[in-house]
């Protein structure tokens, strides 16, 4: 079973590196910023079911290391203005960061696995995952919405 959910981490992050590339070729907006948060929040409703609760120190820890992590994908994730539109800059350290991230994630769930229950690692994993994405998302709207200004004024500076 941790195989293949390894393995499933692996596939999801070349899926997202490959959209990440296919989104760099077409304007983004704000709309493509703000609303795979919102999607994900869904999976918040895991908790409902007492067996995904985590405890106070395991929840701290899973954002804590979400919020660190997520300075890396803002590091990397940068706007650029082409024509009348904004775009999502390449970056080459993206794809190295990610893979990155996948081998730390699957080190710690291979060493939490043992004395964490699998369904409290998932919970932490997702709010990992979350506490990541969400100040990620965040920093990239605010620099879109500074380009957007920028678009809009007379005079490009």
């Amino acid at each position: 079973m941790a195989f293949i959910t390894s393995l499933i981490a692996v596939v999801m992050a070349f899926f997202i590196f490959f959209v990440r590339m296919k989104a760099s070729e077409k304007p983004t907006n704000a709309k493509k910023i703000i609303l795979p948060p919102l999607f994900m929040s869904t999976g918040a409703l895991m908790f409902i079911d007492p067996v995904f609760r985590v405890t106070r120190g395991e929840l701290i820890e899973a954002v804590i290391l979400g919020l660190f992590f997520s300075l890396f994908l803002i590091k990397t994730s940068k706007f650029e203005i082409r024509g009348n539109d904004i775009y999502l800059k390449r970056s080459k350290s993206f794809i190295w960061i990610l893979l990155g991230l996948i081998v730390i994630r699957l080190g710690l769930k291979t060493y939490l696995g043992r004395t964490i229950d699998y369904h409290q690692l998932s919970g932490m994993f997702y709010l990992l995952a979350f506490s990541m994405i969400v100040p990620w998302r965040i920093a990239m709207y605010v620099s879109y919405r500074k380009l957007a200004a920028r678009l809009k004024s007379p005079i490009l500076t």
